[in-house]
């Protein structure tokens, strides 16, 4: 197996495990990372949102966590791989299973430089945030509201564990 292909066999084998510093540790410095709430530049905010994410998880429910992921891929430059969480919103305390399709671009020593993931928005938004997510969901309103918050808990959990 290719290294490339091993750094997203280890970030999700650490996902699993909700271990966030093993996760940091597959991003380059200077990584990003986007998704439908999130868009981070630097290994800091991407390990920072991992750790916020897995702290979350253990302390709210971690009973109800699972990961499963699939179709892992890397031709050297470039890699993908498919996700599925199931976990309870911290926020809200519903129960989601997200869907999720990774695509990955690395960097020199095989870690990755760009990471992005893409789901179905409006199908997260109904399972985590109930009839808000229903009748907005499919709104750019509700996923600025959606990203504004996610931030926010972002730059309170960096300020928090800055050294």
């Amino acid at each position: 197996m290719d290294a490339q292909r091993q750094t997203i066999e280890r970030l999700y084998q650490a996902f699993a495990r909700l271990d966030a510093a093993a996760m940091g540790d597959c991003y380059a410095p200077d990584a990003s990372f986007d998704d439908e709430v999130f868009s981070l530049r630097g290994r800091r905010e991407v390990q920072g949102m991992w750790t916020m994410l897995c702290e979350a998880t253990r302390r709210n429910a971690p009973g109800d966590w699972r990961l499963e992921w699939s179709g892992v891929q890397a031709d050297g430059a470039n890699g993908q791989a498919h996700w599925e969480a199931w976990y309870r919103f911290s926020a809200t305390g519903r129960l989601v299973h997200n869907r999720i399709d990774a695509s990955f671009r690395f960097a020199p020593d095989g870690r990755i430089a760009v990471h992005r993931d893409r789901f179905d928005f409006w199908r997260w938004s109904r399972q985590a945030l109930g009839a808000p997510g229903l009748l907005l969901g499919w709104t750019p309103l509700l996923r600025r509201k959606v990203r504004a918050q996610a931030g926010a808990n972002l730059r309170r959990h960096l300020d928090r564990s800055a050294p």
